[in-house]
């Protein structure tokens, strides 16, 4: 391909081909009439050697999809199934999705880049297979912050405005549409196994654990592979959550089908970040019973990790699967401290202190209502200002047994009055700039805003893609 600028750092590796029959169905792209580029995240291309690309090569092989050098010749739609709101759904799979590209980064992890939005498969049924721009502008946004939080997440890689007027029965339409590419660890989720325990199809199961240890989490299999992958999946799973909670981050549809094996969060729709701490916060209109609020995602994300157990014994003994599932919450309480000490410049390491600290902030916040944010812009370095009263007491304890880091105000981000923040109506703003003047300012300054946060908290997980 004669522009495609062969960087060192470009290294194919289309791993899911190894897979094969029953995994995928190979499909076609949509032919959008248009492909106006809104957002490309040269700082995650940089890392699998594609930054390179002109804005017109990237609107082809991001917008028209054609196949990267030495990939995948094709896309995949992925097949499974999953609990939805814990009903069990045998008919699902990629919809309005497929797998584009594989590559290996430099320090040899797996990299998939999946889209959203782009066009039908044999698993729409009878959606279009489309993406509001909106719902792209929204999962940039949330993305973004995420990463800036240290929350293992996919990164929005690509979003592209492919000019089609979209009907849509929740939000105004005619709206505009889009096509999304996110770039992330892999899209092999909790739900893909299910489809496999389902059809009973043990070989399937088996190939896809040694595909799991080997290609994703870049291990060699061991004596019993079995609990050995269910292990990774329960550790990175309960760190996962506890990043969520150090976030005030909702994600709203914690269904089997959007949980990834390799603990990474992923495919934002009604997302939100909490204002205040309120147990009982949802952010999907149909989350009726509060299913999965903000303090309730803990334990939907280790009853999603059971039903993994469920489909896991059909090549496995129970005892193995259970000894380590009993695990989560021991390595959840044990996760907490970190994303915390993080947010607050604070030198960690003692998971019970980091236990401790999470308990008497989450109290304080119930008591006192105040603003997530605004906390811990102001805590920040252990700093806790004085007009913050005597419900802040126990975090002031804790926060006393803590060196701070010595940079940990260092930088110009904890010098502005107003700390960071993603709340619904910031978002709603942006959409409207866009939707109203097509006016993308407000949207380019807020992911330059979230990246110096990021920066300044020195916050990039260490799971992330």
């Amino acid at each position: 391909m004669a522009d495609f600028p062969q960087a060192p750092s470009y290294h194919p590796d289309p791993a899911l081909l190894k897979l094969g029959e029953p995994f995928y169905n190979p499909v076609h792209a949509a032919d959008f009439p248009q492909t106006i580029l809104r957002f490309r995240n040269d700082r995650a291309a940089v890392e699998v050697g594609l930054d390179g690309l002109s804005d017109e090569a990237w609107a082809r092989h991001f917008g028209r999809f054609e196949p990267l050098p030495g990939n995948l010749p094709q896309p995949l739609a992925m097949r499974y199934h999953g609990h939805q709101f814990r009903v069990y759904n045998p008919e699902l799979g990629d919809g309005r999705g497929f797998s584009f590209a594989q590559m290996r980064r430099a320090d040899g992890a797996l990299l998939e880049l999946a889209t959203k939005g782009s066009g039908q498969t044999p698993w729409s049924r009878f959606g279009d297979g489309r993406l509001t721009l909106k719902g792209g502008v929204r999962e940039v946004l949330a993305s973004e912050m995420l990463e800036a939080l240290g929350v293992a997440t996919s990164r929005s890689f690509s979003l592209i405005e492919t000019g089609e007027a979209l009907e849509r029965n929740d939000e105004p339409s005619p709206t505009r549409s889009a096509v999304l590419v996110r770039m992330s660890l892999g899209h092999i989720r909790i739900g893909t196994f299910q489809r496999l325990a389902y059809h009973g199809d043990t070989d399937a199961l088996e190939r896809l654990v040694d595909y799991c240890l080997r290609e994703m989490y870049g291990v060699e299999p061991e004596a019993d592979p079995v609990a050995q992958f269910f292990d990774l999946v329960v550790g990175r799973t309960a760190t996962l959550a506890a990043q969520y909670m150090a976030a005030g981050f909702v994600h709203g549809v914690l269904n089997t089908d959007n949980i990834n094996v390799m603990g990474e969060s992923f495919d934002y729709g009604p997302w939100r970040f909490a204002p205040t701490w309120e147990p009982g916060f949802t952010a999907a209109y149909f989350d009726h019973a509060g299913l999965y609020a903000l303090a309730r995602q803990p334990e939907a994300i280790m009853w999603n990790v059971a039903q993994l157990a469920v489909s896991l014994r059909r090549i496995s003994e129970a005892p193995p699967l259970i000894e380590r599932l009993e695990t989560f919450e021991d390595r959840f309480r044990r996760a907490c401290g970190a994303p915390l000490e993080r947010r607050l410049g604070l030198q960690g390491g003692d998971p019970e202190r980091g236990w401790r600290l999470r308990t008497a902030i989450d109290e304080a916040l119930v008591a006192t209502q105040a603003p997530i944010d605004r906390f811990f812009h102001d805590a920040r370095g252990a700093a806790l200002p004085n007009d913050y009263g005597q419900e802040w007491d126990a975090v002031r304890a804790v926060l006393g047994e803590y060196t701070p880091r010595p940079d940990a105000r260092a930088h110009p981000h904890f010098a502005q009055g107003e700390p960071c923040s993603m709340l619904i109506d910031e978002v709603e703003a942006i959409w409207s700039a866009i939707d109203r003047d097509d006016d993308w300012g407000p949207f380019n300054a807020k992911v330059a805003s979230i990246r110096q946060c990021g920066q300044a908290l020195d916050a990039r997980g260490a799971g992330n893609a």
